[in-house]
């Protein structure tokens, strides 16, 4: 184990990174200084996200895969595709964005992730995993139909091996020549990996000796004058039957690659020797990596899931591995848990996120029983499991990010809508989530949920709402139910005079007031901040069941004259235009504001910077409530 910092480190004193302004200058650079280089990128990338947060292990880990690969190939005519993109924090640096690194993921700063109009090196946006493949194949056919020249590289790691990339993977055509995929096996995800494509990964990472027999026994056949390329032909079949007798099969070899591996992913010899080999073949080729997460830096490689992704810290003290309670997540966790040992039909399933949702919790405690799935990168399919559960006699819940939840739409509309199942979702992140930017920002679940025939959607401002709404969709609520909550804590308390509703709270102006407010979620404490600071007389009512749109809400809604609805999701398919309408049609003639994420396409930024740009901070609600 590397010895403990006693104190903080200080900002790397940079040399050989001086002279690296783009993939070009690091030809010229010896083995040893190669090394070097990697030693200097790891203080970097310590340094800065400690400063800034971000995912620290994960681009601990491929520092020397990211140096060789642009070693070897030609980045922008070798394309480059990272997944998931949060490990391509050296590919960042090593392509000319060094001097903009100290505002990764801060507003108006470098993305915590490939993005195409950031750099004509980064080819294609990768913040949801197990896409690359899929990429990657596009842009090698592409490039063969047009008849250009150079390779295609996806980096995966072994965590996001699933969903998405098996479907690729059953469509690896044998002249895409120009495709090489890097499997990046550090054995994690966000947590251990446990799944059957694990077992196989570890099971060839055991018999490399038979990979390295065969590397060699080829080598040795090309080097006889004339019949060496005919004798390796014509042993190939024995050599494929030996393998499948010792070793039973390698699925990347029965799927159409040329698998080259497992190589050590921190030895620069090793690398540079299979990766040139890589671009030299002409046929789809894989080649397996295995590197260690968190590398270089003692604390992450000790608790890589602790230092997956990061807010600021010290790197000189060490990190207590401890979830705050004080989150909705932990909460989520913590109620799911205890409606768990008073009934046994409960069970959670997640996706690679266990931690992250609050669900080792549950996990934890019902470990021996057997009812916590975690179906790692899948959230399709977690969804129609979820949903058999169902159907089977259990009440299944659903953990899962908000910008996650997206990739299953089909599965929530064909196998648990129109199947007319009893599923609950806890919808973790939903709204702004801030420096993960516009690919996590989680502000399309409600416009796409509303869709959904017979959906019902919570949205708790508060962790004892959390609570109650998790309550009642698992015991009032007959179908598909969703509870969505935002990432962080608890902001704000609901003043002492609010009236409760069954489906949302009244919260009335000390005078007679002809405006209302209406809104629900985290925002609600924006709303009441604004509120104090305006003259006009305004009640405000907080939905907590927000769809269906609540009836009595409804109808004594239309005894206004002005009615300004907030929400922190997108304004297009959103709950404020679906209110307006349902007034409208009701008869009622009043003015009616509505204000919502215009552009949902959010930048990175803190929260509240993001809740700035799309104006829903207090300062900007002010303006509109006093709006004459």
């Amino acid at each position: 184990m590397q010895e403990k910092p006693k104190k903080r480190l200080a900002s790397p004193q940079i040399a050989l990174l001086d002279g690296i302004r783009s993939p070009r200058d690091l030809k010229r650079l010896t083995r040893a200084q190669l090394s070097d280089l990697a030693g200097e990128i790891r203080e970097l990338l310590v340094d800065t996200v400690s400063q800034t947060g971000g995912h620290l292990a994960s681009n601990l880990g491929v520092v020397e895969l990211t140096i060789a690969m642009h070693r070897v190939f030609n980045s922008p005519v070798d394309r480059m595709i990272f997944d998931v993109g949060h490990q391509c924090y050296t590919h960042k640096i090593l392509t000319g964005r060094r001097n903009r690194f100290s505002r990764l993921r801060q507003k108006g700063g470098l993305s915590g992730f490939p993005k195409r109009s950031e750099s004509e090196h980064d080819a294609f946006l990768t913040g949801h995993s197990s896409t690359s493949i899929s990429a990657a194949m596009g842009l090698a056919r592409a490039k063969k139909l047009r008849g250009e020249p150079g390779k295609v590289i996806a980096v995966i790691g072994d965590g996001s091996f699933s969903g998405i990339a098996f479907e690729a993977l059953n469509n690896i055509a044998p002249d895409l020549t120009n495709l090489v995929v890097i499997l990046n096996d550090n054995e994690m995800s966000i947590s251990k990996n446990v799944s059957p494509f694990a077992r196989h990964l570890a099971r060839i990472r055991n018999t490399r000796g038979y990979y390295r027999f065969k590397d060699g026994l080829e080598r040795s056949m090309l080097r006889i004058p004339v019949l060496g390329g005919a004798l390796r032909d014509g042993v190939s079949g024995l050599k494929s039957a030996a393998k499948n007798a010792l070793y039973h099969s390698n699925l990347f070899e029965d799927m159409g690659f040329t698998y080259i591996g497992p190589v050590e992913g921190h030895s620069f010899e090793q690398l540079l020797a299979t990766l040139t080999r890589a671009k030299a073949l002409q046929e789809p080729v894989l080649v397996h990596v295995h590197t260690r997460k968190g590398k270089g830096y003692w604390q992450a490689e000790e608790n890589p899931g602790a230092f997956h992704g990061v807010s600021k810290f010290d790197p000189a003290v060490p990190q207590k591995n401890e979830l705050s309670a004080d989150s909705f997540s932990e909460q989520a966790g913590q109620c799911l848990t205890a409606f768990g040992e008073t009934d046994r039909r409960i069970v959670t399933v997640t996706a690679a996120m266990k931690y992250a949702t609050g669900l080792h919790h549950f996990s934890t405690r019902f470990r021996e029983e057997g009812r916590f799935f975690d179906v790692g990168i899948a959230e399709s399919h977690a969804a129609i499991f979820a949903s058999a559960m169902s159907v089977g006699g259990l009440l299944p819940v659903i953990c899962v990010y908000s910008s996650f939840l997206q990739r299953s739409y089909d599965q929530l509309l064909h196998d648990c809508s129109l199947e007319a199942t009893h599923v609950v979702i806890g919808v973790d992140r939903a709204g702004l989530v801030g420096e993960d930017g516009e690919t996590h920002q989680g502000v399309f679940d409600v416009p796409f949920l509303t869709t959904l025939p017979g959906a019902v959607i919570y949205s708790p401002a508060t962790y004892e709402e959390l609570r109650e709404d998790f309550r009642r969709a698992l015991y009032e609520e007959k179908g598909l139910a969703a509870v969505r909550y935002p990432r962080g804590r608890q902001t704000f308390y609901f003043p002492e005079d609010t009236r409760r509703e069954a489906d949302y709270s009244w919260i009335p102006a000390k005078e007679k007031a002809d405006c209302l407010a209406i809104t629900y979620g985290r925002i609600v404490g924006n709303l009441l901040e604004a509120l104090k600071q305006v003259d006009q007389k305004i009640d405000l009512a907080v939905m907590n069941r927000i769809f269906p749109l609540p009836a009595p809400l409804l109808q004594a809604a239309v005894r206004y004259r002005r009615i300004v609805f907030v929400e922190e999701s997108s304004l297009e398919g959103g709950l404020g235009q679906r209110f307006a309408a349902a007034l409208l049609c009701s008869g009622w003639k009043g003015e009616f504001i509505l204000r919502a994420i215009e552009n949902p396409v959010v930048p990175q930024g803190t929260l509240a910077e993001c809740l700035e740009m799309v104006g829903l901070d207090p300062a900007s609600l002010v303006e509109i409530l006093e709006e004459p």
